[in-house]
């Protein structure tokens, strides 16, 4: 099984599940299947409100108000090594790198914050390009962005919960997923526009195939390709699927 970042405490949301069985190591994926067939997309740079205390689309920031976490040592390494090596030109906030590092602490826990989001995250109007330094660099060596971005940053909207031996539940992230810090707004729920925000769920293909990339790195090609044949069906009231309540 990919490696991912996890959790261990199983959500109480009332969502129901669908079991998908991975040939290769026989670990159980209870997956939010509805989420998966939703036309959520991400909506960063047209519209997204952020996730502060209060609606922020102005400021560009996204869900990088806050450090990224790291994996593990081999992922803060990675990291690291390659925010030493990117094009200044597309690294807004290179020189406050080259002098403070890019981590919160010596444990290289977190990414750190500049100016009040992540040291990587290029402001509007910054002429090498807004967003992830390290989306921009992977893009730029015709790479993955998943391969250099932090777990978390390329796992985001999904979230991972460990919960049992052998079991896996794979669901939207919340907006409790953020930490106890307030947050005024989450893209995964769903708005109305007597809320007045803006709504993520207006893509124009779904989850399972806009995030068809990221979904194969969490549980594997083979479970990721049932996921898409199931979003694929017509919703019936009786499909046949393994329903597991939450």
């Amino acid at each position: 099984m990919p490696p991912h970042a996890e959790s261990s405490n199983p959500s109480t949301e009332s969502e129901s599940f669908e079991l998908f069985v991975d040939p290769v190591d026989g670990v159980n994926w209870e997956v939010d299947v509805e989420f998966m067939s939703s036309n959520w997309t991400c909506i960063w740079g047209r519209g997204c409100e952020g996730i502060l205390a209060e609606p922020a689309p102005q400021l560009g920031q996204g869900c990088c108000s806050v450090g990224a976490q790291m994996l593990d040592d081999d992922e803060a390494r990675s990291v690291g090594a390659l925010g030493a090596v990117l094009d200044p030109a597309r690294f807004q906030f290179h020189v406050e790198a080259a002098t403070g590092g890019v981590f919160v602490d010596e444990a290289r826990s977190a990414t750190r914050l500049v100016d009040g989001a992540c040291i990587f995250l290029n402001r509007p109007g910054f002429a090498g390009g807004e967003g992830c330094a390290l989306h921009l660099g992977a893009l730029d060596d015709n790479e993955r962005p998943i391969d250099w971005k932090p777990s978390v940053c390329w796992q985001v909207p999904f979230r991972v919960e460990k919960i049992g031996l052998g079991r896996r539940r794979l669901r939207r992230w919340t907006k409790s997923d953020w930490g106890s810090a307030p947050t005024a707004w989450c893209c995964t729920d769903r708005v109305h526009e007597e809320d007045g925000m803006a709504s993520a769920f207006v893509g124009d293909e779904s989850v399972a195939v806009s995030l068809g990339e990221e979904l194969a790195a969490l549980t594997g090609p083979e479970v990721a390709v049932e996921i898409l044949r199931r979003c694929e069906d017509e919703p019936t009231d009786d499909d046949g699927s393994d329903s597991i309540p939450k």
